[in-house]
């Protein structure tokens, strides 16, 4: 098997601004694994507070030792690849389950077991940005579910004005940018926007302030779910989390994969927690092999692809926040553009 790595650079549609960064481009990475007549498609998203570049990715991608010439031995390769970006190994992962599922001329999903409807419908992702500007860009979105991106400064005021705006189903994701006090200040009062949940109010790998604020948040009789994201990346990170989270966002960028991912997901329902199905910024590739896992969850934020301007994919297919899977072998992703 021959593993190939090539840049990827994704125009986005309008600047994204979470807590930690903004951008108006993203620079991943495009990996295909050619065995036989067949090819493996997968993609590695470069994100930087994990410490990725494009640069790194595709280093880490080219040094890799050779896979071997069993396609099917897919726990073997998998476990086999050196200590490395996440990101990086879950392109790779893809890859070899587009390759096994052509293979066998089967949809992933198939494989697994699993129906392809119906699926929950995704969110669609608000940037941070001024109060009034996020009103009129849910006012424009016409989604029934928004994710709004929060940060420590006016948190309060933007979901006030996005309320003006919309009756949407909110979901609230602050990527880590509240202290332990500033959460439990701020979550009694966010609540009155009628939220689903809130992801990843806390600082990455603070278990006990998790503890702490679930424990508080019940004192005081506020009822809303905490899931955590940045924090959450394998099924062992899954477990550490039992008893103080509600739920659990999981991103094959995150696990390294769809094996990993299907770990994890496994781990959450064990131990009582909902998930949240998500992605980085990615094209249609990364973000149709992650829905090959949906039937599993119980929420959907899979919008990459509608952020992106020049995605150069298809597979996963919108009619508005609906989805549904493509039914042609492996992951069921082809090329628009020749890359």
């Amino acid at each position: 098997m021959e593993l190939i790595a090539s840049p990827l650079t994704l125009g986005l549609k309008t600047t994204f601004r979470v807590a930690h960064g903004a951008s108006d481009e993203r620079h991943n990475v495009f990996v295909q694994i050619k065995y036989r007549a067949l090819t493996g498609y997968g993609e590695a998203a470069a994100v930087p507070y994990y410490g990725d570049t494009q640069e790194s990715l595709i280093e880490y991608l080219h040094s890799l030792p050779p896979l071997g010439d069993d396609p099917y031995a897919l726990e073997a390769m998998l476990a086999a690849l050196p200590p490395g970006s996440h990101a990086a190994q879950a392109a790779v992962d893809m890859a070899l389950h587009d390759l096994w599922g052509k293979l066998l001329n089967q949809p992933l999903y198939r494989l697994f077991g699993l129906s392809p409807a119906p699926l929950p419908p995704t969110s669609f992702t608000l940037s941070l940005d001024r109060p009034e500007a996020m009103a009129e860009a849910a006012r424009q979105s016409r989604y029934p579910i928004l994710k709004i991106k929060l940060g420590p400064d006016s948190p309060e005021q933007a979901l006030a004005a996005i309320r003006t705006a919309t009756d949407a189903r909110l979901r609230v994701d602050a990527n880590a940018g509240w202290t332990p006090q500033q959460a439990l200040d701020l979550i009694p009062r966010l609540v009155h926007y009628n939220l689903e949940f809130i992801e990843q109010p806390l600082p990455i790998g603070d278990i006990e302030s998790y503890r702490w604020l679930k424990h508080e948040l019940v004192q005081r009789g506020v009822k809303v779910k905490i899931f955590a994201d940045e924090s959450v990346k394998t099924a062992a990170d899954v477990a550490q989390y039992a008893g103080a989270l509600d739920g659990v966002v999981i991103k094959l960028m995150k696990t390294g994969g769809i094996r990993e991912a299907l770990r994890a997901i496994h781990t959450a329902r064990a131990h009582g927690m909902e998930i949240l199905l998500s992605c980085m910024v990615e094209s249609s590739l990364g973000v149709t092999a992650a829905a090959h896992l949906a039937p599993l969850c119980d929420y959907l934020d899979l919008d990459g692809p509608l952020l992106i301007a020049n995605d150069p994919f298809t597979g996963l297919i919108y009619n508005g926040a609906n989805l549904s899977l493509p039914s042609a072998p492996g992951l069921g992703v082809t090329q628009r553009t020749i890359l």
